[in-house]
């Protein structure tokens, strides 16, 4: 497993943008399947978006797609999560999650590794 810490997270307004980090632990980490997760008050943790160890799969969720980007530099074992046009719906607890696996999961249950969270809020 790899040990994982996101950073990023913070104040916006609407229509703002922020750029979240996620530093992995690990030797291993290009072969990863990476995912971003939220969770906001009072709901159940939703998938956001995931990118595959080669980088060229990617996968989001309908609410993100045209939005948010998700990326790696596995040379510094971090994925990112660009979040553009932010909305007071995107609110939540950010959290970063690993599998190695060779697919591209997008179910929470799919990720052994996760991150403790990094809080945004959006404001209207």
């Amino acid at each position: 497993q790899v040990q994982l810490v996101e950073s990023g997270g913070g104040l916006v307004q609407t229509g703002g943008s922020l750029r979240l980090s996620c530093a992995a632990s690990g030797r291993t980490f290009s072969t990863y399947a990476m995912g971003w997760f939220r969770q906001a008050p009072g709901k159940e943790r939703e998938f956001v978006a995931a990118i595959g160890w080669n980088v060229r799969s990617t996968a989001y969720a309908d609410s993100v797609k045209g939005r948010f980007t998700i990326s790696r530099d596995n040379a510094k074992n971090t994925v990112y999560l660009q979040m553009n046009s932010l909305k007071p719906e995107d609110t939540a607890v950010y959290y970063c999650a690993a599998r190695d696996t060779p697919l591209l999961p997008t179910i929470e249950s799919l990720f052994g590794s996760w991150g403790q969270g990094t809080q945004v809020t959006v404001s209207s």
